[in-house]
């Protein structure tokens, strides 16, 4: 888990090289459309949508899925795309841009060139370093999926996959109403934050039955799963306030948890469905959750 958070925090913390903003300038007025994403969804993902969970990798991240065609009302494409093959050296990263003309969409795409830049510069600058240390093995690949398109939503979401030695990932949803132009938070969902303890209920409710029924095969962070207390690494108990979540087409919640956040790291990324019914009387409305 620590590891995650320093590449989180390595990502987000990079400053943007001004020597990329001619090439990011030069895509946004080519206004290239958007290839098809390198992802692959593992096993149990495609075998089941509740409680999905998603191992991904660089080669995983590199099998080729078909976009949805989005509506006329706002589209994503592939705003720029960074690409070094280097012996030891593989980055490919795709950087998306919402079309839409909101303050909202206007301040996603600039957060996610700023990132899609800062990715690729941290990813020079570690293989210079490599390189002077008589080398290494250095992989990123990030880009991005569409988990949902309907009229009124999508859900867009971005994925890094850092691989020095062991994989990390990190996963993170954008939902935007589509008509209204705006990005929805998992706080403006709800009344007030009792959310926040229905949803971790819930949540560690199935963890605990995954782990009973898989006989500890599949492991979450959470007591009471069958493997004694003292065994557990890191006990989760809930999620936080603004937990990375999507809406899939058909209206439901999920939450979504990056690899190392809740489970040992061969669990991947994880999702859980939340039940409609449990979230009923403390939705703010039926707009987008049903």
């Amino acid at each position: 888990m620590d590891k995650l958070k320093k590449l989180e925090e390595k990502y987000r913390n990079v400053p943007i090289p001004e020597s990329l903003d001619a090439v990011v300038e030069a895509s946004l007025k080519n206004g290239r459309k958007k290839r098809a994403p390198k992802w692959l969804l593992g096993a149990a993902a495609a075998a089941a949508l509740f409680t999905a969970s998603v191992n991904m990798s660089p080669t995983m991240a590199r099998a080729l899925v078909d976009v949805p065609v989005l509506g006329s009302v706002v589209e994503v494409l592939t705003f720029v795309h960074y690409e070094t093959e280097e012996d030891t050296y593989s980055a490919n990263i795709d950087v998306p841009k919402i079309t839409g003309s909101s303050d909202a969409i206007n301040a996603l795409n600039e957060k996610y060139a700023a990132e899609g830049k800062a990715l690729y510069e941290q990813f020079q600058q570690d293989m210079k370093g490599m390189e002077q240390a008589n080398g290494g093995h250095l992989g990123v690949d990030s880009g991005y999926v569409v988990a949902t398109d309907t009229d009124q939503l999508l859900s867009i979401g971005r994925y890094v996959v850092e691989t020095v030695g062991s994989s990390s990932t990190i996963m993170h949803y954008d939902t935007i109403d589509k008509q209204k132009e705006i990005v929805l938070t998992l706080p403006s969902l709800f009344k007030d934050d009792q959310y926040i303890s229905v949803i971790s209920e819930y949540v560690i409710a199935q963890m605990r039955e995954e782990m009973l029924a898989s006989n500890q095969e599949k492991v979450y962070w959470v007591k009471g799963g069958g493997i004694p207390d003292e065994e557990v690494f890191y006990a989760f108990t809930t999620i936080k306030p603004d937990q990375n979540f999507y809406i899939t087409a058909d209206n439901k919640l999920v939450v979504v948890f990056d690899k190392y956040e809740v489970a040992p790291g061969y669990m991947g990324i994880i999702e859980f469905e939340i039940p409609t019914e449990l979230l009923a009387d403390i939705l703010m409305s039926e707009e987008y959750i049903k």
